[in-house]
């Protein structure tokens, strides 16, 4: 949009485009608030579908974790609660009753409080709550326990006569019969050192209370759903990997010599927030020189040196859906030999798993495909020895294949075969840690292995690397949602070049 500064005498030209160009920025606006919504009701549609007349399906808001003290962490809304409402408040519950004639969708948010409101921000209002979500229903949460204790007990004369309650009758007769189902989120199973979640706490109540009623596990329906992105989801998906894409390009600029990790860590967050991501999808990872061969090291404490590789993983939550991007490159601009070699050895694994990913295949054949790769390289260079045993596990230490979506590791279920429209990560790693190999059970097997891969262990020691995009499957192929950060060597090392004056 052109500038008033730009205008032309008396500036009624630029003034007119401005306006045009703002009111199609409205439309937009609107256009996707209008299409988000659209898709919730259609999500919800889905799982009533699947749900049957005679259940109920419960969902609740994630509680409030404390930081410290007094000070809790910056909420974050349960993932299959906002699935299904794009709600981000606390203390909000959702119902689904697909035999109700209608109100099948009931939405239960907290009451105002002005004191709470006067500390911690706004609270949807019931009219607000209904158009985030598309539920026409929306109740204040104070009524939540009484509408399930009625609903529950298949006898609810005070329901009945409130207006819009009159037809909850297929589901009362299915409690009266004792073949109502009421379905909640109840995987993972809590550690019996934790607290009960909200759904474990009301599946103990119903069968402790409600005789006619089994509580079933919605888990493989709510997952089997969300494992395949809409449409809708697809388009914010990509413009996440886009935000993310760029941070991943600044922290590259940012990287070199005699800078902290922490900078490169902040160049990159920095681009979330500018962009709109208001989030990282989950803590970075920057970790320099023998940092890069911890798999989650958090500490972006250490200054780079001249010959450092540089590990990030990192990528920011847009609209609750965030990818996952690593990449691994010479502070200094150039691969060392050793460096360039057991990189090129991580990205064949990388493009062997991209070939394997295909609708109908599974991340099994991803796995199996980069691991093929990976025994080869490691033989070669004298890693390992055998190819036949598990040896390659001392240096290549972890899954490659992972869904992504609302949640950095997205639900899924790894032996359903592959659908367009799923997301996941292709992420093979090697981490020559000196260590390993003094880890290992002491076995005459396992010294006359150290002593054969020593001098390659020398070679490249503390080297990590890790090479990892994300993807969407579509009808026409795999999708590399990341690939405009640099990837191979070339690239990375003509991208350093374009780096600032080293300071």
């Amino acid at each position: 949009m052109r500038s008033i500064q730009e205008s032309e005498p008396g500036g009624r030209t630029t003034l007119r485009v401005a306006a045009v160009s703002i009111s199609c920025l409205l439309l937009a606006v609107a256009a996707f608030a209008d299409e988000a919504q659209q898709d919730l009701k259609e999500r919800r549609a889905r799982a009533m579908a699947k749900l049957g007349a005679e259940s109920m399906l419960v969902l609740f808001s994630a509680p409030p974790r404390v930081y410290s003290a007094d000070v809790d962490y910056e909420y974050r809304q349960d993932s299959d609660l906002y699935y299904f409402t794009g709600i981000t408040q606390a203390d909000t519950m959702l119902v689904l009753m697909p035999g109700n004639a209608t109100n099948k969708e009931i939405l239960f948010v907290r009451q105002p409080d002005a004191r709470r409101e006067h500390w911690n921000g706004h609270t949807l209002t019931l009219q607000e709550a209904s158009a985030a979500s598309g539920i026409e229903k929306v109740l204040f949460s104070s009524g939540f326990e009484d509408f399930l204790s009625a609903a529950l007990s298949g006898s609810a004369p005070g329901m009945r006569r409130k207006p819009g309650f009159a037809e909850f009758g297929t589901f009362m007769k299915a409690v009266s019969a004792g073949r109502a189902r009421v379905a909640l989120m109840l995987s993972p199973p809590p550690k019996l050192s934790e607290p009960l979640s909200p759904a474990h706490e009301f599946a103990r109540t119903i069968r402790d209370r409600f005789s006619g009623v089994t509580v079933t596990n919605a888990a493989e329906l709510v997952w089997g759903l969300r494992q395949v992105k809409t449409a809708y989801e697809q388009r914010v998906l990509r413009r996440s990997l886009e935000i993310s894409s760029e941070a991943h390009r600044a922290g590259m600029h940012t990287a070199q010599p005699e800078v902290f990790e922490y900078e490169v860590e902040a160049a990159i967050e920095a681009v979330y927030l500018k962009k709109g991501a208001m989030s990282w999808g989950y803590p970075s990872i920057v970790g320099s020189g023998p940092n890069a061969t911890t798999l989650h090291y958090s500490e972006s404490s250490r200054k780079m040196e001249e010959g450092d590789l540089l590990l990030v993983d990192a990528a920011g939550s847009y609209q609750h859906l965030t990818g996952d991007i690593t990449r691994t490159y010479p502070v200094s601009g150039r691969f060392s030999a050793a460096q360039r070699d057991l990189y090129e050895l991580v990205l064949a694994a990388q493009e062997a798993g991209m070939k394997a990913a295909r609708v109908g295949k599974t991340p099994d054949d991803i796995e199996e495909a980069a691991e093929a790769v990976i025994k080869d390289g490691l033989l070669k260079r004298g890693l390992i020895t055998d190819v036949s045993g598990e040896q390659f596990r001392t240096w290549y230490t972890h899954g490659i294949c992972h869904f992504i979506g609302l949640d950095v590791h997205d639900v899924g279920d790894y032996n359903r075969p592959f659908e367009a429209g799923m997301a996941f990560v292709i992420e093979p790693g090697l981490y020559i840690r000196p260590q390993a190999l003094d880890d290992l059970p002491k076995t005459p097997e396992n010294k006359a292995f150290a002593e054969r891969v020593g001098p390659a262990v020398a070679k490249y020691a503390n080297i990590g690397i890790r090479i990892e995009d994300s993807f969407l499957l579509t009808d026409k192929g795999l999708e590399q949602l990341s690939a405009t950060v640099p990837r191979t060597v070339p690239e990375i090392e003509a991208f350093m070049k374009t780096r600032p004056a080293t300071r």
